[in-house]
């Protein structure tokens, strides 16, 4: 099974923890207008600061280019983090499963605002979470958020998970992904959708 780019989402991150610099001076406008050309599904932004250098304004910078969906993703925990995401140009908000308390709360109110709610996932536990919330858009991050991802997690996670995942709901395969055969592997085994960040802009996954 081939993947086209109608499946994948780049991941705007400009500091990887285990990687570092990820940008490298490119303008991230200028990739996103080129990624839009190239058809893909959505773009994700990182707007935490301290781990992964992020903003806002990059969350404004990129959304501000496209007509795509934008998934903002931070570690999100109260209802003015939806605010501030729909004011800057996000479509979509990253809950965090194991980063949070309050996922049905804020799931259901991310809805009320109009913002598509993306429920994370790296358990089975959390995917009944998930399940048990009602969400219809689910990723799987194949690697531990808890750690800042800096584990050597594979999509062999989201191949396993996506067996209990909700047959109605969305699913984004994230992080781990080093190359078309990773994403291709994570389609065939049921996902809607890739999400790639470091390998994109390492140069190893093209679009």
């Amino acid at each position: 099974m081939s993947i086209n780019n109608s499946q994948v989402i780049i991941d705007f991150k400009a500091i990887s923890p285990k990687d570092g610099d990820l940008f490298r001076g490119r303008k991230p406008a200028e990739i996103a207008a080129q990624l839009e050309r190239n058809g893909v599904w959505g773009l994700s932004v990182v707007t935490e600061p301290k781990h992964f250098g992020g903003s806002l304004e990059l969350l404004r910078e990129v959304a501000n280019e496209v007509n795509l969906p934008i998934i903002r993703k931070d570690f999100v925990t109260c209802e003015q983090d939806l605010h501030d995401t729909l004011e800057y140009g996000g479509t979509h908000i990253l809950l965090i499963c194991s980063m949070m308390d309050n996922v049905k709360e804020m799931h259901d109110k991310a809805l009320e605002l109009g913002l598509q709610p993306l429920v994370e996932v790296h358990t089975q536990e959390e995917m009944e979470l998930a399940k048990s919330i009602g969400a219809k858009l689910i990723g799987i991050n194949n690697k531990d958020i808890v750690n800042l991802e800096k584990d050597s997690g594979t999509v062999n996670l989201t191949v396993e998970l996506i067996k209990s995942a909700p047959k109605d709901a969305f699913i984004i395969s994230e992080s781990g992904i080093s190359n078309h055969a990773d994403a291709e592997k994570a389609i065939a085994a049921g996902a809607n959708a890739v999400l790639v960040g470091t390998a994109f802009w390492n140069g190893d996954f093209e679009i």
